[in-house]
């Protein structure tokens, strides 16, 4: 069978230059015994299915340091990856390879050979004090351990390239490692061995860093409050401590330069990996919706074609906030896929929940079936389920158990579970509506995306002396703004407000979430689209300082220098025609409005101004100075009317506020999602207008069992 390449652009994969859904299981070679691969690959076949995926670890082909093990000596073809790699051609399936170095999936050293994580204790990430927080967190760029990979992939990448589409296989896409800087914030630290980031040499990685960032030292003592002689002499700072602007820099900078040492890693990698004939796109799955945003430089850096994914499960165990696929689940996940977009990626989950870790909380298959369909409804256009199928670890080599089973949907026996049914299910909806891949999602309001906000609580701990920090914005954005919109019956798409290119549009309002701290080209820009037509809402607070937390007002200079502070404790708020609307957070007044100002809302207990309009240029901006977590249908209603003071029109209307929906189409045809992410059931009726002057689709009294997605495709 001859396999055409996955290509991707337009924001979806495509073959043969038609949008393809990416629909890919974990399957195991090292864990599934051989004499079942066929008939494994032929269920997920019959599932909808096209694609799998498989680590390749290291610990297992090289058990002992310079010993390599590959091939079908053994009968259960735990190291037979070439004849897995030939099973999956044959069974026309494509395939994800994932050779690391790291693995994790619950291998002992996460994959990595004892012999490297035990004999080579130079090669350990270090905390800030400078002391070592877990065998198997490695440092990864320490020379030796990249000497150990190049030897490694010396090994396995050229088996793998043999295997590729060029060359006649099936292999679609090489991942590099796995989860990139889990292995260290999860355990300890960001990492901080001495060798690796050059402390006290000049020409180590940090003084480079910020040599490059400061230009002298002068200015880099003036910013950070020290009196160091040499960039050598630079440390990282304390993670905890204080929010004062020298020691917030401090934290900041080196999380960026942690972040483009994992940028330099991965792009090791793929350059590893292309020296060695691998010759399709280069993937990476970010361990969550909360770390997207780690991988701005990753995604700069890594040359194309590359894509960076997502892993989005929602229980792997009772720690887990949730059991089920709950209305916040939906929130992040809609974040997590707009944000991958926004960096120009296809939205994939290379880690979509087949099973779990643990038995009890349960996946159930009406929770998954919800899962999978809400993350279709809310922009995904590619998955892999983790795992689809597993079995026996290798001996002495599992951390969990001898048995690797997962509570997957083919278990470790080969047995066919009910969630293979909710699989299948979704999985053949997507074969027959694979338009689906290439639709785009219609929105009514735009909601703006700072990636430096959604990484901040990696370094800003408190608020300290500011209205409100960078990481209190961003929890705001989701359990304020983005769920409110979608309990309102809005459907919001995101726009990356460090880019000109969203500027040009003003079809529709623009909610950017503030918090005291914003870029001064920022908030040029902001300006700079309500002066050409835009309508934008701003909220809770007006920024007043820089990327640099020196004071800037350049956003409330064009506003008419109005500034906001903190309003009364116990505050009556009426905001656009609603009162008794909840304050469940920080309420912020603002101070002299200009006079052709229009108050929107105030606090009836003191008279103060919490929210009002000025016209602007051709433009109208709106401050709400309000931070709220979504409670109360006056908080629908309130954000409805104040955006509808700016121009908001619904592109969709349903009618049960706990019914969420999502329109898709791709000109020909449409498909309305309707979310039921709740334990009881629900009823609506809908209605959407798909373009100007078209009839209204219109949906009466339709029921939505508990827990349910419902697409409704015509």
């Amino acid at each position: 069978m001859r396999f055409e390449p996955i290509t991707i652009s337009d924001g979806c994969y495509r073959q043969n230059g038609k949008p393809f859904f990416l629909y890919s299981g974990e399957f195991h070679y090292f864990r599934v015994p051989k004499r079942d691969w066929r008939r494994r690959m032929r269920l997920f076949r019959a599932a909808g299915g096209n694609c799998l995926a498989t680590y390749v670890p290291w610990l297992i082909h090289e058990p002992k340091e310079g010993h390599f093990v590959f091939g079908g000596a053994r009968n259960d073809g735990s190291h037979d990856i070439e004849g897995f790699l030939e099973t999956a051609a044959e069974e026309g399936l494509y395939v994800i390879v994932r050779p690391g170095p790291y693995q994790y999936s619950e291998l002992k050293y996460d994959g990595l050979p004892a012999w490297l994580c035990e004999g080579y204790p130079q090669l350990h990430a270090h905390n800030w004090k400078g002391e070592v927080f877990r065998t198997s967190s490695i440092s990864y760029l320490h020379p030796l351990f990249l000497d150990k990979v190049r030897r490694w992939f010396d090994q396995v990448c050229p088996r793998l390239a043999a295997h590729t589409i060029s060359r006649g296989g099936s292999v679609a896409f090489a991942q590099i490692d796995n989860e990139l800087a889990g292995i260290h914030t999860w355990f300890g630290s960001l990492d901080c061995n001495a060798q690796t980031m050059g402390f006290g040499r000049p020409d180590g990685r940090y003084p480079a860093f910020l040599r490059q960032r400061y230009g002298n030292v002068e200015n880099m003592n003036a910013a950070y409050g020290t009196s160091w002689k040499s960039f050598e002499d630079a440390r990282p700072i304390e993670p905890g401590g204080g929010v004062s602007p020298s020691e917030l820099r401090r934290k900041r900078d080196y999380f960026h330069f942690y972040l483009e040492t994992v940028a330099e890693y991965g792009a090791t990698l793929a350059a590893m990996m292309r020296e060695r004939a691998i010759d399709v796109p280069i993937v990476h799955n970010s361990a969550g919706p909360t770390m997207n945003a780690w991988f701005l430089e990753l995604a700069k850096t890594v040359p194309p074609p590359f894509v960076l994914g997502s892993d989005h499960y929602y229980t792997l165990g009772q720690d887990w906030p949730q059991n089920n696929p709950t209305p916040q689940y939906a929130v992040r996940i809609f974040l997590s896929l707009e944000m991958l977009r926004l960096m120009g990626f296809p939205p994939t989950v290379y880690e979509l929940p087949g099973g779990s870790l643990s038995d009890w909380p349960p996946i159930t298959p009406e929770d998954a079936r919800a899962c999978y369909l809400a993350n279709v409804a809310l922009g995904m256009k590619g998955s892999n389920f983790y795992i689809f199928t597993g079995g026996p670890n290798v001996p002495g080599t599992g951390t969990t158990s001898e048995i690797y089973d997962y509570g997957a949907s083919v278990g470790a026996n080969g047995e066919i579970r009910p969630l293979y049914r909710a699989q299948k299910e979704v999985g053949l909806f997507l074969r027959r509506n694979a338009w689906l891949a290439g639709a785009t999602r219609l929105h009514d309001l735009r909601i703006g995306i700072s990636f430096e906000q959604a990484r901040a609580d990696a370094y800003w701990h408190g608020r300290g002396n500011f209205l409100l920090s960078d990481p209190e914005a961003w929890t705001f954005l989701r359990t304020g703004v983005a769920t409110t919109a979608f309990c309102a019956g809005l459907s919001p798409m995101c726009v990356d407000l460090s880019d000109d290119g969203w500027t040009a549009d003003t079809s529709t309002p623009l909610v950017v979430v503030t918090s005291s701290v914003m870029p001064a080209q920022l908030q040029e820009r902001l300006a700079r689209f309500v002066r050409q037509g835009g309508a934008l809402l701003l909220t809770p607070v007006i920024p007043q300082f820089d990327v640099n937390f020196q004071p800037c007002t350049a956003l409330s200079d064009v506003l008419g220098a109005v500034s906001t502070r903190h309003s009364a404790a116990y505050p009556a708020l009426a905001i656009a025609g609603v009162r008794n609307v909840y304050s469940n957070g920080d309420v912020f007044a603002a101070e002299k409005l200009p006079p052709d100002a229009r108050p929107l809302g105030r606090d009836e207990a003191t008279g103060a101004i919490i929210a009002w309009r000025r016209k602007i240029g051709r433009g109208s901006a709106v401050v709400l100075g309000l931070r709220w977590s979504h409670a109360m249908r006056e908080h629908e209603k309130m954000f409805v009317n104040v955006l509808k003071t700016i121009g908001l029109k619904p592109v969709l209307r349903v009618s049960n506020p706990n019914v969420w929906a999502a329109l898709w189409t791709d000109g020909r045809k449409s498909a309305m999602f309707l979310m039921n992410l709740l334990s009881a059931g629900m009823s609506c009726s809908a209605s959407a207008a798909l373009r100007k002057g078209s009839r209204t689709w219109k949906m009466k009294d339709r029921r939505l069992p508990p827990m349910s997605v419902i697409p409704v495709v015509r």
